[in-house]
């Protein structure tokens, strides 16, 4: 494992919002991330199914495989003030390249593309757009960390509150702010700064 310290994300680079219309008129927004990988589909769909390569880099626990359409796994969120655990069934799993779920209030589909000698990996998924750049910024650093831990060079899950208190995490928190178009959440809230 290299040294987390040593460790900076590049410029907000990789998100960009999508909105649509749901079927009540509300207005829908969905997070797109997109990140190149140095490795191939097969490689990086282990990483997203598999329970062992989810805890080094996801903002999640998982209690079985995510590999196969109709299987109900548990996901459990990491480091969260208040632990969320969710059932989840898989509901599309066409490996190496399309695999959907539910996580808790979040679609999650994810699309591996080969690219050149690697994948080109892109997540969708719907989040409100109060926190979409805190979403952004999170996911961003969990892509980071998911190319260090196939690269052969771990750096080690930050996710959560932790991935919060990386000076880098509010850097990018503000970027996507501005790119999207909204205002920054006072994060974390006034109470839990003065203590």
């Amino acid at each position: 494992m290299i040294d987390r310290e040593q460790y900076t994300p590049g410029p907000a680079n990789m998100a960009r919002v999508q909105k649509d219309r749901g079927q009540n008129g509300e207005e829908k927004w969905t997070l797109v991330l997109v990140k190149q990988l140095r490795h191939s589909p097969e490689k990086v769909w282990q990483a997203l199914t598999d329970p062992a390569h989810l805890r080094e880099w996801a903002p999640f626990d998982a209690d079985g495989s995510l590999g196969t359409a109709g299987t109900t796994v548990t996901l459990t969120t990491v480091g969260a003030p208040t632990l969320r655990v969710t059932e989840t069934t898989v509901t599309r799993a066409d490996a190496p390249e399309v695999l959907e779920y539910n996580w808790g209030d979040f679609d999650m589909r994810w699309e591996l593309e080969a690219f050149g000698a690697g994948t080109r990996l892109t997540l969708w998924t719907n989040i409100g757009h109060r926190f979409i750049a805190m979403g952004a910024a999170g996911w961003h650093i969990c892509f980071d960390v998911l190319d260090h831990l196939l690269s052969g060079t771990p750096i080690g899950r930050i996710a959560g509150p932790e991935a919060m208190k990386f000076p880098s995490w509010q850097r990018l928190n503000a970027e996507y702010a501005k790119q999207f178009g909204v205002e920054m959440p006072n994060w974390p809230p006034q109470a839990a700064q003065k203590s």
